[in-house]
Protein backbone atom coordinates (compact mmCIF):
# COMPACT_ATOMS: atom_id res chain seq x y z
CA UNK A 1 0.00 0.00 0.00
CA UNK A 2 1.21 3.51 -1.01
CA UNK A 3 1.11 6.22 1.26
CA UNK A 4 -1.89 8.35 -0.60
CA UNK A 5 -4.02 5.20 -0.49
CA UNK A 6 -2.85 4.70 3.07
CA UNK A 7 -4.09 8.66 4.09
CA UNK A 8 -7.12 8.15 1.77
CA UNK A 9 -8.30 4.68 3.80
CA UNK A 10 -7.58 6.71 7.21
CA UNK A 11 -9.09 10.47 6.31
CA UNK A 12 -12.25 8.62 4.70
CA UNK A 13 -12.28 6.29 7.75
CA UNK A 14 -12.32 8.85 10.67
CA UNK A 15 -14.60 11.12 8.48
CA UNK A 16 -17.33 8.19 8.45
CA UNK A 17 -16.94 7.42 12.25
CA UNK A 18 -17.41 11.20 12.85
CA UNK A 19 -20.62 10.81 10.83
CA UNK A 20 -19.22 13.69 8.66
CA UNK A 21 -20.21 14.56 4.75
CA UNK A 22 -17.35 15.46 2.51
CA UNK A 23 -19.76 19.13 1.99
CA UNK A 24 -19.01 19.33 5.74
CA UNK A 25 -15.83 20.32 5.00
CA UNK A 26 -16.64 23.19 2.78
CA UNK A 27 -15.60 26.10 4.91
CA UNK A 28 -11.74 24.61 3.94
CA UNK A 29 -12.07 22.80 0.82
CA UNK A 30 -14.51 21.41 -2.03
CA UNK A 31 -16.09 18.26 -2.07
CA UNK A 32 -14.79 17.27 -5.43
CA UNK A 33 -10.70 18.07 -4.04
CA UNK A 34 -11.91 15.63 -0.85
CA UNK A 35 -13.10 13.16 -2.95
CA UNK A 36 -9.71 13.11 -4.57
CA UNK A 37 -8.00 13.01 -1.45
CA UNK A 38 -10.26 9.86 0.04
CA UNK A 39 -9.80 8.11 -3.28
CA UNK A 40 -5.86 8.48 -3.34
CA UNK A 41 -5.30 10.52 -6.27
CA UNK A 42 -4.18 13.78 -4.65
CA UNK A 43 -2.41 14.48 -1.48
CA UNK A 44 -2.90 17.30 0.91
CA UNK A 45 -0.30 20.17 1.78
CA UNK A 46 0.63 20.70 5.30
CA UNK A 47 -1.80 23.58 5.78
CA UNK A 48 -4.82 21.24 3.73
CA UNK A 49 -3.92 18.48 6.35
CA UNK A 50 -4.16 20.34 9.38
CA UNK A 51 -7.41 22.21 8.22
CA UNK A 52 -8.94 19.05 7.49
CA UNK A 53 -8.40 17.51 10.79
CA UNK A 54 -9.74 20.33 12.42
CA UNK A 55 -12.83 19.81 10.94
CA UNK A 56 -13.15 16.26 11.88
CA UNK A 57 -11.08 17.15 15.46
CA UNK A 58 -8.52 15.65 15.55
CA UNK A 59 -4.71 16.37 15.45
CA UNK A 60 -2.90 16.06 12.12
CA UNK A 61 -0.81 13.41 13.08
CA UNK A 62 -3.38 11.37 14.25
CA UNK A 63 -4.49 11.30 10.34
CA UNK A 64 -0.76 10.30 9.19
CA UNK A 65 -0.36 7.91 12.64
CA UNK A 66 -3.28 6.10 10.99
CA UNK A 67 -2.06 6.01 7.59
CA UNK A 68 1.41 4.67 8.22
CA UNK A 69 -0.14 2.12 10.29
CA UNK A 70 -1.81 0.54 7.11
CA UNK A 71 1.31 1.23 4.73
CA UNK A 72 3.42 -0.79 7.80
CA UNK A 73 0.64 -3.35 8.58
CA UNK A 74 0.96 -1.96 12.33
CA UNK A 75 -0.80 -1.32 15.51
CA UNK A 76 -1.43 2.74 16.26
CA UNK A 77 0.78 1.43 19.67
CA UNK A 78 3.47 0.04 18.02
CA UNK A 79 3.78 2.79 15.99
CA UNK A 80 3.21 5.46 18.33
CA UNK A 81 6.25 3.55 20.58
CA UNK A 82 8.54 3.82 17.36
CA UNK A 83 7.88 7.63 16.71
CA UNK A 84 8.38 8.27 20.41
CA UNK A 85 11.35 6.40 20.52
CA UNK A 86 12.99 8.52 17.44
CA UNK A 87 11.90 11.62 18.81
CA UNK A 88 13.48 11.50 22.59
CA UNK A 89 16.73 10.10 20.49
CA UNK A 90 16.82 13.07 18.10
CA UNK A 91 15.52 15.51 20.73
CA UNK A 92 18.21 15.42 23.09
Amino acid sequence: MKLREGFAAALRETRKQQELTQEDFSDVSSRTYLSTLERGIKSPTLDKLEEIASVIGVHPVTLLTMAYCKIENVDAETFCNKILSETIKFSD
